[in-house]
Formats: C-alpha cells, sequence, structure tokens
C-alpha cells in the first residue's frame, strides 16, 4: 500500500514562504487526483490544494493566490509552495489520494506561521 512521508516545514514569520514535498512509496498519480490537506489547532483537516490526473489543479479560497500544487512524476513526489503565509496557515500538513477512503496518512509536517 502506498505510504507518504511530507517534508519542509518550519517555523516562519508572516509573509514568509515554504515548500513542502510529499514523497510516496509507489506511483500513484496516474490513478488518483492528489490532494494537500492540513489540520490546524482545534480545527478540522481540511483539503487546500489537489492536483487532478490530468494535472489540473484547484485550490481552497483560503490559499487561493498564495499556493501553488505540483507533481514530479518522475520521482514520485508532489509539491506545495506556500507564499505570503499567514498566521491562520498555521497546521500539520498532510498529503493523501483523493479518493472515497483516504489511504494510511503519513505523519505530516508542521508548519507554523508566527512574528
Amino acid at each position: 500500500q502506498v505510504q507518504f512521508v511530507e517534508s519542509g516545514g518550519g517555523l516562519v514569520q508572516p509573509g514568509g514562504s515554504l515548500r513542502l514535498s510529499c514523497a510516496l512509496s509507489t506511483s500513484i498519480f496516474s490513478r488518483y487526483g492528489m490532494g494537500w490537506y492540513r489540520e490546524g489547532p482545534g480545527k478540522q483537516r481540511e483539503i487546500v490544494a489537489w492536483i487532478l490526473r490530468d494535472g489540473a489543479t484547484n485550490y481552497a479560497d483560503s490559499v487561493k493566490g498564495r499556493f501553488t500544487i505540483s507533481r514530479d512524476s518522475a520521482k514520485n513526489t508532489m509539491f506545495l509552495q506556500m507564499d505570503s503565509l499567514k498566521p491562520e496557515d498555521t497546521a500539520v500538513y498532510y498529503c493523501n489520494a483523493i479518493r472515497g477512503t483516504p489511504f494510511p496518512w503519513g505523519r505530516g509536517t508542521q508548519v507554523t506561521v508566527s512574528s
């Protein structure tokens, strides 16, 4: 079964940038759309960006214009470029396929936006 390893999080000041990576244990880009999810303090997990099998991308309104999702099929890796970060972006970020039942979640990567 596919496994996800998220990395790239950290502490950043408001207005700063981070680039998250999601390494997949096996290639599933041709079978599933993929998404970046986040779980903020006291909040439910939500999807913030997704990329479909054909490469089309979509974003939650809260991150539109600031985040960019991409993938490298040759490296089985997905990315999330996050710019103009805000304190409300503070969360643990996860990646997973877009399907009825998610694959087992990875550990996620913590993003903290604070001055």
